[in-house]
């Protein structure tokens, strides 16, 4: 594992990787390389600020989240951990000869490990005892027992995933507990949360919001993790190239994590 720490003054410095936003001028950048077999997976940690909120996104063709977190952090101060491993969705790598591919959010329990290697092919115990360490990597990295709470970022295509997804009679009916839908916003723009605080919180906002359910599939995932280990979780999932919609519920979200549990927050940032 190797670890860099950078200081960007120049408002004109961009990533290695064209895709991800251009940083702005006093942001900091903290930065670690995992190795998995033939794929280098960098965490970047982008910081502006004092350290008031974290977001966390998973994802590395998901970047409409990164730029509201970044919008977010310019003018509020925060950090987000950034998973860069060459632009695209999954992971896919090769070991010992084979090629592996796996969803990144399906990699923080053996059980979702071994789900995710199926979906796109072949399974291996080496490759699922190495999916295993970058997920407590990348968790060591973002250190939710330290923040006390999970915030993610997603983004999803147009007609997809997205609220009515949760609805009864539809794929994702299993996972939620309760569902609110404002019908002025994009179905695709939403924010799941895994405690009712939370829901009750946003569904006050009038934003559309699912409130995971308890007995939900383990897939590996971290909405999955959070719940276990009982950490609030809030992931807000919003359609590429929704910035003003992801910065909203973002702060929506920020809003919510705040009034329902001050005292986390504020130990997070002592």
């Amino acid at each position: 594992m190797k670890h860099v720490v950078l200081i960007l003054l120049s408002l004109g410095w961009l990533t290695s990787n064209a895709q991800h936003p251009p940083v702005f001028e006093g942001m900091t950048m903290d930065s670690t390389i995992l190795e998995l077999n033939d794929l280098p997976v960098e965490l970047v940690k982008y910081k502006y600020g004092s350290e008031k909120i974290s977001f966390l996104a998973i994802h590395d063709d998901e970047d409409t989240g990164v730029k509201a977190a970044f919008d977010f952090i310019r003018l509020n101060g925060g950090t987000i951990i950034d998973c860069q491993y060459g632009g695209q969705r999954n992971f896919a790598f090769s070991y010992n000869g084979q090629n592996f591919q796996t969803d990144p959010n399906s990699i923080y329990s053996r059980q979702g490990i071994t789900f995710g290697l199926e979906k796109y092919g072949k399974t291996d115990v080496v490759v699922s005892d190495q999916l295993e360490q970058i997920g407590k990597e990348i968790l060591n990295f973002y250190q939710p027992a330290k923040l006390g709470y999970i915030f993610t970022l997603h983004n999803n295509a147009d007609e997809g995933f997205g609220i009515s997804s949760y609805l009864p009679g539809e794929e994702l009916e299993s996972v939620a507990d309760s569902v609110h839908i404002n019908p002025m916003m994009d179905p695709d723009d939403m924010i799941l949360v895994t405690e009712k605080v939370l829901f009750s919180k946003l569904k006050k906002e009038n934003v559309n919001v699912v409130l995971q359910h308890r007995e939900a599939e383990d897939d590996g995932s971290l909405s999955i993790y959070a719940m276990k280990h009982k950490i609030p979780y809030l992931n807000v999932e919003v359609q590429h190239g929704h910035l003003e919609d992801n910065l909203m519920l973002i702060e929506a979200g920020v809003r919510a994590l705040r009034e329902s549990y001050p005292e986390r927050i504020k130990k997070a940032t002592d």
